[in-house]
């Protein structure tokens, strides 16, 4: 189908993405963090009936027990998010997210299949790092500040975050070791 499609696809879909986090983060510091295994992806409660963790795992955030580090990502999920939505278009980021999502939720599933189900399997986090392999890709000269002090070029932390993909697939199990290699693979796809 076309990338350019002017109804197809949610407009800022990364501030949505920000929102829900913030939500899920609020939530969690009212409920001792409680909230967020409400939500996040576990197989075995999705067969018994807990279908809304197939769309509220995308809303967990990474870092919900330190305030610092979840604003510092959500501000970077939404400002690389962003970007690439101007860059590429609504429908064509759109469409790249959420095939993340849906790579996600399949590998989730075949790893609760693998490993009795009642564990948490799949999460966002490899998605939204991608993110940063797209962004890296069509903005490798660009100055960031990293801790807000030292200036470093996108492609040197997109090494970085290279390096985090490879540790993830070396370290982790079977099947759980396909979660940052489908979110590679969903980049080199796009990009």
């Amino acid at each position: 189908f076309c990338f350019n499609h002017p109804r197809f696809g949610i407009p800022n879909l990364m501030l949505w993405v920000v929102i829900g986090h913030a939500l899920v983060f609020v939530m969690d510091l009212f409920s001792n963090g409680t909230f967020s295994g409400i939500l996040t992806f576990v197989p075995g409660l999705i067969l018994r009936g807990q279908v809304w963790r197939l769309l509220t795992f995308v809303f967990v955030p990474a870092f919900s027990n330190n305030i610092i580090f979840f604003l510092i990502s959500a501000y970077f999920y939404y400002f690389v998010g962003t970007r690439l939505e101007q860059q590429w278009g609504t429908t064509r980021f759109n469409v790249f997210y959420l095939s993340g999502v849906v790579l996600s939720i399949i590998v989730g599933l075949l790893a609760g299949l693998v490993g009795g189900g009642m564990v948490p399997t799949a999460t966002m986090e490899y998605v939204n790092l991608s993110l940063f392999f797209a962004f890296a890709s069509l903005f490798p000269d660009m100055v960031v500040l990293l801790f807000f002090v030292l200036p470093v070029k996108v492609k040197w932390l997109a090494y970085l975050d290279a390096a985090l993909f490879a540790y993830a697939v070396f370290t982790s199990g079977w099947p759980l070791l396909l979660l940052p290699i489908v979110a590679v693979v969903n980049y080199l796809i796009f990009c």
